[in-house]
């Protein structure tokens, strides 16, 4: 059985935009980890089956709920070590609901930042 797919629909006299959830999906990723302090996105391999039979790639670590032209947004990020985690959390809220409601119009009701980790800086030792 296939994966149900959300989109934000707008219409007018010329016609019908839908915008897959997937889209929206990518956007708020790619506004999220440009944020200073992310290290990346995270996701967890085994809890969710459509990581291995659905969406690919670069936007595993967020999900989101359609709701007409209303998105409500979670980003599971990991914060590299030494930056400020509510800081950098807020600027990822920011930086989704500008590049997501600048990208597709849809207004942006909640982004939910999950922090699952903390990324530690390599150290390298001379011999």
């Amino acid at each position: 059985m296939g994966e149900q797919k959300e989109y934000i629909r707008t219409s007018d006299e010329k016609g019908s935009i839908n915008i897959c959830e997937d889209v929206v999906a990518i956007i708020a990723a790619s506004a999220a980890i440009e944020v200073e302090g992310v290290h990346g996105l995270y996701y967890s391999h085994g809890k969710e089956i459509t990581h291995l039979i659905g969406r690919k790639g670069f936007a595993r670590g967020v999900k989101m709920v359609i709701d007409g032209n209303s998105v409500e947004v979670e980003v599971n990020v990991v914060v590299d070590m030494n930056y400020s985690v509510n800081e950098v959390a807020a600027a990822i809220q920011t930086a989704v609901i500008a590049a997501v409601e600048g990208a597709v119009g849809a207004k942006v009701s909640a982004v939910n930042v999950h922090v699952s980790g903390v990324a530690l800086k390599k150290t390298r030792t001379r011999e």
